[in-house]
């Protein structure tokens, strides 16, 4: 079958190579591809390939397709099932004709929503939701109306849907956009007050009449707005991150009793842990809320053909880092 992969940590060794097709065992699916969506998770792992590989490392951690074959172990999907998912840090990518992927963190595709808009919304679905329904610990079944967070990089991907969920959980959503458009596309999402990240927080956040908020959600560099992080959040609220952090850093938070928390959405499937079903779980809401009209998909650039210069195309944007919402390839 076909792939596609990187043999060093430079974008010009991305490859086209042919793989052998392999058979899923235990609770793993077999999963012919049909689109796929490219995030800065796949930039940052080839950056960090410290010496060239002999066998090109396969890239991709959102995938949509069909259900190929099963393991002997599955209890939910069978041949045919249309699916969708994040992935797995430890095994291949989506890059790929066809992949290798435990059913506990798949769900059924969307049936009434597009490849394009489906395949976009998994890896920062996931995130977003354990970012704010396991880190944040919001109970979206509660009153949240007196609660705020403020979301640094709202117009991203893991922003995108994020301002959306907080938004359905009844928070009062802060979150930065620096351009017109990306201020339009928040609200859109359900932002409640946009701010711009380019310029002081801490004046326009308190000009909104907030001195200080319950909730942070740092989605981009850290290092820009750490002293407005440490200024505006409320003490004993809650501050996490997708991205880095020095060490130093947190002992600013000390003085507020700040809880801190990482959020790496691949740590479950990593680890085997037995809250891995619960990425299933999320992404078979996230298909029911896309059907419903509930959540709206994030997509905003499609690349039609699953092949080597599509891909390359697609990293590009995203390398650039000025991306709102997603990009997708659909086979």
């Amino acid at each position: 079958m076909k792939a596609f992969g990187v043999t060093n940590n430079k974008f010009e060794s991305f490859t086209e190579f042919e793989k052998a097709k392999e058979n899923p065992t235990g609770r793993d699916l077999l999963v012919k591809i049909e689109g796929i969506s490219i995030n800065p998770v796949d930039i940052a792992t080839r950056k960090k390939i410290a010496e060239d590989l002999s066998d090109p490392k396969i890239l991709g951690y959102d995938g949509y397709g069909v259900v190929d074959a099963v393991g002997s172990e599955v209890k939910n999907f069978q041949v045919g099932d249309k699916v969708f998912f994040a992935g797995d840090y430890t095994r291949d990518g989506s890059y790929q004709e066809y992949e290798i992927i435990d059913e506990r963190i798949v769900a059924h595709a969307p049936k009434k929503t597009s490849i394009e808009k489906s395949v976009a919304m998994p890896l920062v679905t996931l995130t977003a939701s354990e970012l704010l329904f396991e880190k944040l610990q919001i109970n979206p079944a509660q009153d949240n109306r007196d609660k705020t967070v403020l979301i640094i990089n709202g117009a991203g991907g893991v922003g995108s849907i994020a301002t959306q969920l907080a938004h359905l959980a009844g928070l009062r959503v802060i979150a930065t956009a620096s351009t017109p458009e990306k201020v339009n596309w928040v609200k859109d999402l359900g932002a409640d007050l946009v701010v711009n990240h380019h310029h002081d927080l801490i004046k326009q956040v308190h000009d909104l009449g907030i001195k200080h908020v319950d909730y942070i959600l740092g989605l981009s560099d850290n290092d820009p707005h750490w002293s407005e992080i440490v200024e505006l959040i409320k003490p004993f609220g809650t501050f996490a991150t997708i991205t880095n952090l020095r060490e130093s850093q947190i002992a600013d938070l000390k003085q507020k009793s700040v809880n801190f928390a990482w959020e790496w959405m691949f740590t479950k499937a990593k680890f085997k842990l037995d809250s891995m079903s619960t990425q299933g779980d999320y992404l078979e809401k996230l298909a029911q809320g896309l059907d419903s009209g509930m959540i709206t998909s994030t997509v905003t650039k499609v690349f039609h053909g699953f092949n080597l210069e599509n891909i390359k195309k697609a990293t590009q944007l995203v390398e650039a880092g000025h991306m709102m919402g997603k990009v997708v390839i659909k086979a």
